[in-house]
């Protein structure tokens, strides 16, 4: 592995890299650019024949700089006159530091950044390590890349920062194997217990009124699927103690602008699902579509009469189902090693992180990071700690018991 701390400090950058446009001869025909929002019109462009992660499509990238409108950066990475490989930032304040991040914050995960297929077959790190020096001089205000929960693979593409001195994240990614359709994974997903309990929660809708599963196919359907979740998940994180990260309104009006204009693609690449009971949304679930592998971004349920019934074990049986049906091969329930989503889960992703320092500054708060991470892995590593830790938590807040279909972590 490359030392980082050692190979990106800002100050040696600048003295070892002779143009941030231009790469060495042995790069011939290589060349890098750093622009700001200029350039998202031709990373969009790029994105029509890249292989990328959900959080780093042009939509994801395009609705986050509209709405949030943050400081944000593209760095791209060009051969013979064509772009191969382009990496679309946000700079944020982090105290005295300034970090450059994927857009979306925490809610961007599984990332791989846009790239050619091709060029990703023989990439050259150097050139990536490259292109994270015309960063520093271009951006001298930047004290860290903070590039988080990086997929190691994408559609069994290697991810090139994997190459950089990295460490683990502290959280799994879930998923389950989807090949050979519904019957076969409950055949070995304890399947008679799971249908069993879904023909009982069927039972006790039914006894309060009808149910429905619903698709948001409209503007006014995402609105109120996504009003529902942001209801949801406020009421939850308040009792938890835990800081609402669909909080803020900027972040609430990406994820509408988000899932509104995938509804114009053919395949949408956002789509939101509700489970209603009686006429009220008891649960939502926001998925992304990436190739063969449906991802779940976010769930949430209503804490009302009915959350003794499991709605969001429910929505999940519905979607994973409709996902075999349709084709996918994998249903992925990103971030977080919850209990609900080990009924079902049969494969785990460790994801990985990779801080660049660009400053003296920089590379204090890469430090931090990392003990912070090795320290929240330790608690999540050890189930005593980790229940002990939910539990303390739940108090302080005034809750008693965690709730089935939402990811605590």
């Amino acid at each position: 592995m490359v030392d980082a701390t050692a190979s990106f400090d800002g100050n040696r950058l600048a003295a070892t890299e002779a143009s941030p446009r231009a790469l060495p001869q042995d790069h011939a025909g290589l060349f890098i650019s750093v622009v700001s929002a200029d350039g998202l019109a031709a990373y969009a462009e790029f994105c029509r024949s890249a292989l990328f992660a959900p959080a780093q499509s042009a939509g994801w990238v395009l609705n986050w700089a509209a709405q949030v409108r943050p400081d944000l950066l593209v760095a791209t990475l060009s051969a013979d006159g064509k772009p191969v490989f382009s990496l679309a930032l946000e700079v944020t304040a982090s105290g005295p530091f300034r970090v450059a991040r994927f857009m979306g914050g925490r809610h961007a995960n599984g990332n791989f950044v846009a790239a050619d297929p091709g060029w990703l077959a023989k990439a050259d790190i150097r050139a990536v390590r490259s292109m994270l020096a015309a960063i520093a001089k271009e951006r001298p205000d930047i004290d860290l890349v903070a590039l988080e929960r990086l997929l190691p693979n994408l559609d069994g593409v290697a991810n090139p920062f994997a190459s950089l001195d990295h460490f683990a994240s502290p959280n799994l990614s879930l998923a389950v194997d989807l090949v050979g359709g519904f019957d076969a994974l409950l055949s070995r997903a304890s399947g008679k217990r799971k249908r069993k309990k879904h023909r009982s929660q069927i039972r006790k809708f039914e006894a309060v009124g009808s149910h429905r599963r619903i698709e948001a196919r409209t503007a006014d359907e995402v609105a109120r699927l996504l009003d529902g979740f942001f209801e949801m998940k406020e009421f939850r994180f308040r009792k938890m103690g835990i800081t609402n990260v669909f909080g803020d309104e900027l972040v609430r009006s990406f994820f509408r602008a988000l899932f509104v204009q995938a509804l114009a693609e053919d395949k949408p690449s956002f789509v939101l699902h509700g489970l209603e009971v009686a006429g009220k949304l008891r649960a939502v679930t926001g998925s992304s579509r990436s190739g063969k592998r449906l991802i779940c971004e976010f769930g949430a349920i209503a804490d009302d009469d009915l959350g003794h019934t499991s709605p969001g074990d429910f929505l999940f049986f519905d979607n994973i189902q409709e996902a075999c049906a349709t084709g996918f091969e994998v249903y992925d329930f990103s971030v977080g090693d919850e209990a609900y989503k080990r009924l079902w889960c049969d494969m785990e992703t460790q994801h990985f992180e990779v801080l660049i320092p660009l400053t003296l500054k920089g590379r204090v708060l890469a430090l931090m990071l990392r003990q912070g991470a090795r320290l929240k892995a330790f608690i999540k590593n050890s189930p005593t700690i980790w229940k002990l830790t939910k539990m303390l938590r739940r108090k302080a807040a005034g809750q008693a018991a965690s709730t089935a279909g939402e990811d605590d972590s």
